[in-house]
């Protein structure tokens, strides 16, 4: 007997504006990142840097607001956007998943068992660079929220704060720029992995939603640009 299919809308506009900014500040900023990283292997001079670190930040205010409030949605929003039916946690995910693996042609309405936990390496990933990335860009250009507090801990004259540019000495005391510069390699270290994390993650999230879409059949590529998925109308249906 066929399998009768409905059509379903899962994906709200809120869950999908988020993706697709997310895809495109992400897609900006690990360009913009490689490029920062190879800057002296491509030649770039000391202004070019500062202007590619300066689009970076200021592309990283967006991702940084969209992600956050994504985190805030996932409390608060409706249907798919709540964390407990988004990420790998929720009680039961271990039976979830073991009937996973035993029916793997299993329809969901949202996420699979394996697509959790992508989303929450992904988010993990994504919160790590938010928080690293906003020490760097205060440490670094000096740039908001931390910015000024970072100028101020290395300022001879707190009062001229204006006068501490990115690359220059000008106001500033090399014995706290050095203690600065040691508070933010940790940051660096968290910043650079979660990049190649991300860089490793994201391939295999695309691979992921294709060998989905050929083994459930349920546009599921399509859905977020849509919302809707084509689901079955009783049997073999999961949440």
């Amino acid at each position: 007997m066929n399998t009768q299919y409905q059509q379903v809308y899962v994906w709200s506009q809120y869950l999908r504006l988020f993706h697709w900014i997310n895809v495109l500040t992400i897609t900006m900023l690990l360009g913009f990142g490689l490029i920062i990283f190879n800057a002296k292997t491509l030649g770039v001079s000391v202004d070019g840097k500062i202007l590619l670190k300066t689009v970076h930040v200021l592309t990283g205010y967006v991702f940084a607001a969209n992600l956050l409030i994504r985190v805030f949605m996932g409390f608060f929003g409706k249907g798919y956007e709540r964390w407990h039916k988004t990420l790998p946690f929720a009680k039961g995910f271990t039976k979830e998943l073991a009937d996973f693996k035993q029916q793997p042609h299993k329809k969901y309405k949202g996420h699979n068992p394996l697509g959790k936990l992508m989303v929450g390496a992904l988010l993990l990933s994504m919160c790590i660079q938010m928080i690293s990335g906003l020490v760097i860009a205060g440490t670094d250009i000096y740039y908001p929220p931390l910015g000024q507090y970072f100028a101020k801990s290395i300022a001879v004259d707190s009062s001229k704060l204006d006068s501490i540019k990115p690359y220059s000495k000008e106001n500033v005391d090399e014995q706290d720029y050095q203690k600065m510069r040691e508070l933010r390699k940790p940051f660096i270290t968290a910043h650079v992995y979660a990049f190649y994390a991300l860089l490793c993650l994201i391939p295999l999230h695309i691979i992921g939603v294709v060998i989905s879409e050929r083994r459930e059949k349920t546009a599921l590529v399509s859905s977020m640009i849509s919302g809707y998925k084509y689901l079955p109308t009783k049997d073999n249906l999961d949440e």
